[in-house]
């Protein structure tokens, strides 16, 4: 059985985000939590909403105990992109891409034994 919480349309680089999901995957719930509280990245507050949303769906939806849950899957993929421009020297513009994520995070229950 499993659980997934999805944010779809985040603000912020899959490129960021996977920095901050590779210190939680494959932990217990409480201590990604933990690891997320004390990083100090821009993703650290989103995946931490991400991951008790997860959760949430774990226990309202399957009957899940969170004490046995542990992170399973966490993954960013990237949303579109927000192109915009900025004016450069002698009449030029470069191009700044802003980009957003779709950040997965899947919740199963830890195997007895």
């Amino acid at each position: 059985m499993e659980a997934r919480a999805v944010a779809r349309y985040v603000r912020i680089s899959p490129r960021k985000v996977s920095l901050v999901l590779d210190l939680i995957r494959g932990k217990d719930v409480g201590e990604a939590i933990a690891i997320l509280r004390h990083t100090p990245k821009a993703a650290s507050p989103i995946i931490e909403k991400v991951v008790k949303s997860a959760i949430a769906n774990a226990e309202h939806n399957y009957n899940m105990s969170p004490e046995n849950l542990i992170v399973k899957e966490a993954y960013a993929n990237q949303g579109p992109t927000l192109k915009r421009f900025r004016p450069r020297a002698m009449g030029r513009a470069s191009r700044i891409n802003k980009r957003t994520s779709h950040i997965t995070i899947v919740l199963t229950e830890k195997k007895e034994g």
